[in-house]
């Protein structure tokens, strides 16, 4: 993958589009699509043109939507045939109960389902229904069915829906659809497909009592981009953060809180996992012991705080054919003090950042890195987005692993 390119860009996504009131989010994803540079044709049902008409989608995609199965759409056999066959994948979002039991059952009366029965692209459902009717018998059975035969759900989501209940049955939200696409296009032809990568992210927190730590300003924006990016190239990712609210979607996440608590998550998946990127700001002390209550200001005035040395946890990983890579947040001697750490911690390569820059490094989201590697090597990254800084540590990445048989 270029890394000037996204993982959507040029790809043709087919965009299922059915008869819920949810369908008003279908036009949130179709942007979010166009924008990462995918081409996104649009399949309604008649139903779904009574929520959005199709003109609004064909403002956003500036391509004609499909909906009329008599329509002479292409110069060329027939229009459904063509769609199905130019795709990289098709979604469905929302996918109604309807829709689910049309597909299970192999009926073809509308655009949509003629075209998902056409194609041999991945097929994403975001199902979007009543509580009662995602629950019943039937509505589970389809999905049964259609999984067996390949295809992939998300959701649907807990939470308030039209008819005022509140349960499962709400459409997940249009991001996390998007970003299930893109990892599911990576699984298909991503560089690092069936590549299991752990990343660390966040500044990890060192209990002084209850409610006070020793942390640092780290924002976990870097390792959430090198997990996004990760996923996005096809790998299968774990990211153990302190920052698990802001985690990217499709991918696995631990939350953690102090140094100990990262060391044993990564210690516990290490050995399954072709690549370790420690993206983490980790702490180098902790306080030696941890006041078991709330320390009250006034009843023990002034105190002090022992510290003890924590781990280096990728200096303590040592799996065979692993591919190490730490990170150097510095101060000063950027270059200097980021080489004495690549050779004590057995790493492939170490990311050095300047993090006293104003656009660059902690609580930002552009970054300016350069990638030293054991063989003496400099890459210097100029300023840009931490998902394309991302993109150019995982090419690092990617030719250090061995070749999959």
């Amino acid at each position: 993958m270029s890394t000037s390119d996204g993982p959507l860009s040029g790809r043709h996504i087919v965009l299922g589009v059915t008869g819920s009131i949810a369908c008003y989010k279908a036009l949130d994803i179709t942007s979010q699509l166009v924008q990462a540079g995918a081409v996104v044709d649009i399949a309604m049902t008649a139903s779904a043109t009574k929520f959005v008409t199709p003109l609004t989608f064909r403002s956003l995609t500036a391509r004609e939507p499909y909906v009329d199965m008599w329509h002479p759409h292409g110069e060329f056999g027939e229009a459904h045939v063509e769609l199905a066959r130019r795709a990289d994948l098709m979604l469905i979002a929302p996918a109604t109960a309807s829709a689910m039991a049309r597909l299970a059952h192999g009926l073809a009366d509308d655009f949509v389902s003629l075209t998902a029965l056409a194609t041999e692209a991945p097929l994403l459902l975001a199902p979007a229904m009543d509580s009662q009717m995602w629950s019943h018998a039937a509505t589970q059975f389809n999905r049964a069915l259609l999984e067996e035969r390949g295809a992939q759900f998300i959701g649907p989501a807990e939470g308030r829906l039209a008819s005022g209940r509140t349960g499962a049955g709400r459409l997940v939200e249009p991001r996390a659809i998007v970003d299930e696409v893109r990892a599911r296009l990576g699984r298909e032809r991503g560089d690092l497909r069936g590549r299991t990568i752990i990343v660390s992210a966040g500044g990890t927190r060192e209990a002084i009592d209850p409610v006070r730590f020793v942390g640092n300003h780290s924002s976990g924006k870097m390792g959430r981009a090198i997990a996004e990016a990760a996923r996005d190239r096809g790998a299968s990712v774990v990211l153990v953060t302190t920052v698990a609210g802001d985690a990217p979607s499709a991918v696995r996440v631990v939350s953690v809180d102090s140094a100990d608590d990262m060391s044993a998550a990564i210690h516990e998946r290490v050995g399954k996992a072709d690549a370790l990127i420690m993206a983490a700001a980790v702490a180098d002390y902790r306080p030696a012991d941890a006041a078991q209550q709330k320390i009250k200001r006034g009843e023990v005035g002034d105190i002090s705080i022992d510290l003890v040395e924590n781990e280096d946890i990728i200096a303590g990983v040592s799996e065979p054919n692993l591919v190490k890579v730490a990170f150097a947040a510095e101060t000063q001697d950027l270059i200097a003090n980021a080489q004495k750490k690549l050779a004590s911690k057995g790493a492939k390569l170490i990311v050095a950042n300047d993090v006293t820059a104003t656009d660059a490094g902690f609580g930002t989201d552009t970054n300016r890195i350069t990638i030293l590697d054991t063989d003496g090597g400099r890459e210097d990254v100029p300023l840009m987005t931490k998902y394309e800084c991302a993109m150019r540590i995982l090419d690092r990445v990617a030719e250090l692993l061995p070749r999959a048989d």
